[in-house]
């Protein structure tokens, strides 16, 4: 499911808040991936580590479990993981 919005808050104390576009589409798919986490590798794009970086910026905790991974290109890839609890408000999808 493509995200292209989310609305969501950390409780019902806390304001709701607004992700659009790319950083709406990570948050999603962090969402739905819960404690296994997403890589770029299983979900590609272009720059997962700016959409953390701008979801950690507006308050959320997004853990960066660093992996190893073999191959002709063997190394290391990041797998993130929200570890802040979100109530869902709205979503809006791409047709």
């Amino acid at each position: 499911m493509n995200v292209t919005a989310i609305t969501v808050r950390k409780d019902i104390d806390s304001p709701a808040k607004t992700y659009k576009g790319r950083e709406a589409w990570a948050l999603g798919r962090l969402i739905a991936a819960g404690e296994r986490g997403c890589t770029p590798i299983e979900q590609p794009a272009p720059r997962w580590s700016h959409y953390v970086f701008q979801l950690r910026k507006s308050g959320l905790d997004v853990e960066t479990v660093n992996e190893k991974h073999g191959g002709a290109f063997s190394g290391m890839h990041a797998r993130y993981v929200l570890r802040t609890p979100l109530q869902i408000l709205h979503q809006q999808v791409a047709a």
